[in-house]
């Protein structure tokens, strides 16, 4: 064994659970555990914080499951975009990982746990050293870094945590959260906003405060975003129960079956968390680059980006510029952009991931023999069950990929609360969590299902 593997396979890491198979209750209480350390977290500033420039990109700490000037100002950042940077380069054959032995899924982890804490070092260094989060006067910027060093590691474990004991991921647990804290905020809090006191931060209590002060414009603004969630949400509802049934037949029992479902979001919210992720982190860079004096990725005014890549990377409200009259023709031009880009983004990590996460269809076709079941009229061949799955899962890859960021997208120009992104993920994981939660609690009620799920 090489050095390198050495410190792989010794990295510092959560105990798995001893027993074969978790009860649900003690998956429900390690994912609460963990959902109210990651709210205390949040809570917790920055000892030594000056200046925090990060502040006015709180629409982006969403989807970075960050809370910027808390002690988990990285948020889930550092190991989005470790794995992101993995995928790449597992997918285009320059680092082959062989995800079907048990040794190269330890190899896969231990490289994506180091390259986390490799790009937690890096942020940390880069927020305080380009001036995002500034330390106060006689204070020390490593104090500041050590900090974000701790709450980088912090939510590194606690994902570790999550994926180990609890209900899904920590990553997927931390984006549901913020976007929900941020949509309840948004929509229903009474207090007074602190940039016009004279209203509540709060659309609903706005609205009704509008109205009554006779401003039509402001109520129609309020009106429109609120009725923009509620459409984001019910369309996400709608096309996450979108899926294609093939029919199988169990080889030892004649005439049982049942079938095999493959969700129209085949790589479900992944591929909008990457590309989210990465749009969120290149703008937070641009702006960083800006401050520091090199406009590589773009110039801003007024805390928004008004050319070069950040500025072809943001999602201009539509519906707020048509109600304000601000509405020009180059907003269509930035908007096609910002779909394309999406788009594109979503295929190629959704691409990436069925290839990574075991999902194309030699790992189905494997998975689908393993169960006992086969097609029916056919031989009970691994390679026939393989090209019928190709006939689905490539075409899935790609309508799914394209449709998930197009979804996304359009949900972002709508000015949703929460962000159009934040919705779509938020929806997607809690519908992935009730599945998951239907599935424990099915098989700890049926010890007969438990043994045919192979749990």
């Amino acid at each position: 064994m090489s050095f390198f593997d050495t410190i792989l396979y010794n990295l510092p890491e959560v105990a798995s659970p001893t027993q074969k198979r978790l009860s649900f209750k003690e998956k429900l209480k390690w994912t609460l555990i963990i959902l109210v350390i990651f709210f205390v977290l949040g809570l917790i500033p920055l000892y030594g914080l000056g200046d925090n420039a990060l502040q006015q990109f709180q629409f982006l700490s969403i989807i970075l499951g960050a809370s910027f000037g808390s002690i988990i100002s990285l948020g889930i950042g550092p190991i989005v975009t470790a794995s992101i940077v993995l995928q790449l380069l597992n997918g285009s054959g320059i680092a082959k990982f062989d995800l079907t032995t048990h040794e190269g899924k330890m190899r896969f982890q231990g490289i994506q746990k180091l390259l986390s804490v490799g790009f937690i070092v890096l942020e940390g260094f880069i927020y305080v050293g380009m001036g995002g989060l500034r330390p106060s006067a006689g204070i020390s910027p490593l104090i500041l870094i050590f900090q974000l060093l701790l709450g980088g590691i912090l939510i590194m474990f606690m994902d570790e945590v999550v994926s180990k004991w609890g209900f899904g991921s920590g990553i997927s647990l931390f984006i549901a959260a913020g976007v929900s804290q941020t949509i309840f905020i948004r929509i229903l809090n009474p207090l007074p906003s602190p940039s016009n006191p004279s209203i509540s931060t709060g659309a609903i209590p706005a609205l009704f405060q509008s109205i009554g002060a006779g401003d039509p414009q402001t109520a129609t603004i309020m009106l429109a975003s609120v009725i923009a969630t509620i459409l984001v949400f019910m369309i996400v509802v709608y096309t996450q129960s979108m899926k294609v049934e093939i029919p199988l037949s169990f080889g030892r029992v004649r005439g049982q079956g049942m079938r095999w479902p493959l969700n129209f979001f085949y790589t479900s919210n992944i591929p909008v968390i990457l590309t989210a992720a990465l749009i969120a982190n290149i703008q937070l860079f641009a702006r960083l680059l800006y401050n520091w004096g090199y406009p590589i990725l773009g110039t801003f005014a007024n805390n928004s980006p008004v050319s070069g890549l950040a500025s072809m990377l943001r999602a201009p409200n539509m519906i707020q510029s048509i109600i304000t009259g601000s509405f020009t023709l180059s907003m269509v031009g930035q908007a096609i952009v910002y779909l394309i880009i999406f788009m594109v983004g979503s295929v190629i990590f959704s691409y990436f991931w069925v290839q990574t996460a075991g999902l194309d269809s030699k790992s189905q076709a494997k998975q689908i023999m393993s169960s006992g079941l086969q097609i029916p009229g056919f031989r009970k061949d691994q390679r026939v069950l393989e090209r019928l799955l190709d006939r689905y899962i490539g075409p899935l890859t790609l309508m799914g990929g394209l449709a998930v960021g197009l979804l996304a997208a359009l949900a972002n120009l709508t000015g949703a609360f929460g962000s159009g992104t934040g919705i779509l993920l938020t929806v997607m994981i809690v519908y992935q969590l009730y599945e998951e939660i239907a599935q424990q609690h099915m098989m700890d009620m049926n010890p007969m299902m438990r043994k045919f799920m192979g749990k």
